[in-house]
């Protein structure tokens, strides 16, 4: 491991023991070090689709490759459905028309069935889609399938196992007399460096 790469992780390890969890987490998103699918997860099983994606961005798009792929799709399909559930058919001709229409290109007859579903009055009436109980259920199904797809997508790999560090350890070096005013330096211009980006995400 680099000396960079692991001086991100120690600082994502203090971020966590200071509770700074947003902080950490457009970190993780920046850099594209660490995965955190535990945030994942929670960010799906409460819909929060733009953070989901924003999160996910940072570690691959939807174009890389057949894993990647079928992740977005499965992302943007509930939110599709859900919309549909909720009889909001103007959100999910938006959704169909912005998010879901990339995909037309890797399989058209696809699309045109998802396309179809806004002229029905419930979707669960398509074969595919009958098993279809509900928004809470649904999302914990996908998310089941998409650790399976990120745990294979290449692009993930070491990126899901965070490092095992000693608790505290970057305040343990900063405190070691040797080494207090370089890495000090490092730590607190990294700090400042993506509280910055922070601030500028919002």
């Amino acid at each position: 491991m680099s000396l960079s790469k692991e001086l991100v992780f120690l600082i994502l390890q203090f971020l966590d023991e200071e509770n700074l969890k947003d902080t950490a987490h457009i970190l993780e998103r920046e850099t594209g070090y660490f995965f955190d699918m535990k945030y994942f997860e929670g960010l799906t099983l409460s819909g929060n689709w733009d953070e989901v994606e924003r999160y996910l961005s940072g570690f691959t798009k939807v174009e890389d490759n057949k894993f990647s792929l079928k992740i977005y799709f499965e992302i943007r399909k509930q939110k599709f459905l859900e919309a549909l559930d909720n009889h909001d058919g103007s959100k999910a001709l938006g959704i169909l028309v912005n998010d879901l229409k990339i995909f037309a290109s890797y399989n058209e007859d696809l699309y045109k069935e998802m396309t179809q579903l806004l002229t029905t009055d419930d979707f669960r009436k398509h074969e595919s889609l009958s098993t279809y109980r509900d928004t809470n259920s649904a999302r914990i199904i996908m998310m089941k399938d998409l650790k399976k797809v990120i745990e294979a997508n290449p692009l993930f790999r070491g990126k899901l196992k965070f490092p095992n560090f000693r608790s505290q350890r970057l305040r343990r070096l900063i405190n070691q007399r040797s080494a207090t005013s370089s890495l000090q330096f490092i730590f607190f211009f990294s700090f400042f460096f993506f509280q910055m980006n922070w601030v500028n995400c919002y």
